[in-house]
């Protein structure tokens, strides 16, 4: 028997055992290449990861003596001389004894399913979770009051909606735009400081928007053509721009990163909990928000309730960079990231262009190339086709239908917040759905239900019942429920790409992904005032009837062939 024990390097070290004919010579050396002094059997216990008591009760009963000789490797090394009938015998014991090392490789702990269960649902990091939902608290609160407050400061401009039109159409055309380009550089750049300067960079935009509107309220245009080619109105088109793009990237880097990270990959009920809770802050948010400056101007004038707004933002920026950090502290550093992980997973081609429109054409392919390759296309094509239905959801176009339709005003309120209440109803489902279904089969689930309920709903609208007041009530009954439905594969759909996409390129495929999203909006809206007559509404519904039952087969197609790497992906869901 030979034992070896090698330390070629401070941190390294192997133990190599070989069995020999056991003979009067058979003998134990022990070279140590780091050292030439004597060293004791028994020292193996410190060096090694094995159990080596019975080479220590070797060496403590038999009677030992060494000499030195020099190694290969330049070293003087003493050789321990055994007697071999020990050796024998000792060999024969281990054998007869089970031979513990099989024994190590076969009694690690298996969990049960209920311990599996437990640490699914519970996150990585669930401090650092707590303290990323009061960021986006305090930073979605603010946003969702602006995303309010904004249209709402410039109609009372002049009572007009082509001001309010084009500043939202300038606003998609960055997002469709300038979307990769901000996804490429924040997976280039480490997280936090890039969600700091974004938060900064986003404050100040919206900033500058309130100054030129309260500029806007001073001068008392006299139409509405002539507010569009003013230096103060082109300004707040550049600085709503920018705020949106900033807020996209913002929502993309916590939703399809963040929350990743922080409440861990492999455990889905934890991640699905996380989703729909910051889905909750987001509707919780945009109810609070809008009904908190709608009060405001019911009391002040346009000018004050703007100047409220604004020292609001001023004081939500440093509680929002103070809770990132307070977040990426909480969560051990798990955001901390360098640069080069993420060139890692790049494409070769980096940002070299000379110019700002060659790296944004740069970027935007890139964002495609990679949007088109991810893993999980299907369920984000799905995703996109829900952003076709304009007309069954709480929208303009709705609104526009029901008024022309003669119901109270009061009606028509109510409809939009219970369509709100629902998507927050949806974020407790859906948690529920992935624990039971599992997260693609409950995905599945969602776009068949909301696809069902539009079914029947567009089925009542073309049997022309919509004159009396008991079907359109229970038309709009299914159009709410369908958002139970939209809104549970929502969250799903977000875990379902959060497992799907590599984090290196979460950012880019996220923004890629909501700028198709944009740009399908932007379609059908585009056939909306192509076709904009009310009597087209039956047309425009059955074109997002079409889009939902489209997304629904598409991704049920998707689940039933499922590929291998869809199957390494999702291996922890045991629904697969």
């Amino acid at each position: 028997m030979v034992v070896v024990v090698s330390h070629a390097q401070p941190w390294s070290a192997f133990l190599t055992l070989r069995q020999a004919p056991l003979t009067s010579s058979s003998s134990f050396r022990i070279r140590p290449c780091f050292s030439s002094r004597r060293q004791r059997v028994g020292s193996l216990n410190t060096r090694c990861s094995i159990n080596t008591d019975v080479l220590t009760d070797i060496a403590t009963d038999q009677e030992v003596w060494d000499d030195v000789v020099t190694d290969d490797c330049g070293c003087s090394v003493p050789v321990l001389h055994l007697k071999s009938d020990i050796l024998e015998t000792e060999a024969l014991n281990l054998l007869a004894k089970g031979t513990f090392v099989d024994t190590l490789l076969t009694t690690l702990p298996v969990l049960s399913e209920e311990e599996q269960n437990i640490i699914a649902a519970t996150p990585a990091h669930p401090a650092g979770l707590y303290a990323l939902y009061a960021s986006c608290l305090a930073g979605n609160m603010v946003e969702q009051l602006w995303n309010f407050a904004s249209p709402a400061a410039i109609a009372l401009i002049h009572p007009s909606l082509l001001p309010v039109a084009l500043m939202g159409f300038f606003a998609k055309l960055a997002v469709i735009g300038g979307g990769p380009l901000v996804g490429k550089l924040m997976d280039q750049i480490p997280r936090v400081p890039a969600y700091n300067c974004l938060s900064i960079v986003q404050t100040a935009a919206q900033l500058v928007s309130v100054g030129m509107i309260i500029h806007g309220h001073t001068l008392h245009p006299t139409s509405a053509s002539s507010i569009l080619f003013r230096p103060w109105f082109i300004v707040l088109v550049l600085s709503g721009a920018v705020e949106r793009l900033s807020g996209l990237a913002l929502g993309v880097a916590v939703e399809r990163d963040w929350v990743v990270l922080l409440a861990g990959t492999n455990r889905p009920v934890a991640l699905a909990q996380a989703n729909a809770v910051l889905s909750r802050i987001d509707h919780l948010c945009e109810i609070v928000g809008a009904a908190l400056f709608g009060i405001l101007l019911s009391k002040y004038e346009p000018v004050v309730c703007l100047k409220i707004a604004s020292g609001l933002m001023m004081g939500a920026l440093p509680i929002v960079v103070s809770l990132t950090w307070l977040t990426n502290k909480l969560s051990s550093g798990v955001l901390d990231r360098a640069v080069e992980t993420c060139f890692s997973c790049s494409s070769p081609s980096s940002l070299k262009s000379e110019n700002i429109v060659g790296v944004g054409l740069e970027a935007i392919k890139h964002g495609w190339f990679e949007y088109v390759r991810q893993p999980v296309l299907p369920a984000s094509i799905a995703y996109v086709l829900l952003y076709f239905n304009v007309v069954l959801a709480p929208g303009g176009l709705m609104t526009a239908f029901l008024t022309q339709q003669g119901l109270n005003p009061s009606i028509i309120g109510g409809f939009s917040g219970l369509c709100a209440f629902i998507g927050v109803a949806a974020t407790f489902v859906s948690a529920k759905m992935v624990k039971h279904l599992g997260i693609l089969r409950a995905g599945a689930a969602g776009l068949v239900f909301q696809a069902s309920l539009l079914t029947t709903a567009v089925a009542v609208y073309w049997s022309g019942s919509l004159s009396q007041q008991t079907p359109v009530f229970f038309f709009l009954a299914l159009v709410v429920l369908s958002r139970l439905g939209h809104m549970s594969y929502d969250v799903i759909g977000q875990q379902i790409l959060q497992t799907g996409i590599p984090a290196c390129k979460a950012n880019l495929i996220g923004t890629t992904e909501v700028s198709v999203a944009s740009l399908a909006e932007s379609i059908m809206l585009g056939v909306a005032i192509i076709v904009n007559d009310v009597s087209h509404f039956g047309f425009l519904a059955t074109l997002s009837l079409v889009s939902v039952v489209g997304a629904a087969c598409l991704y049920c197609r998707w689940l039933e062939n499922p590929t291998d790497t869809q199957r390494a992906l999702f291996s922890f869901s045991p629904h697969l």
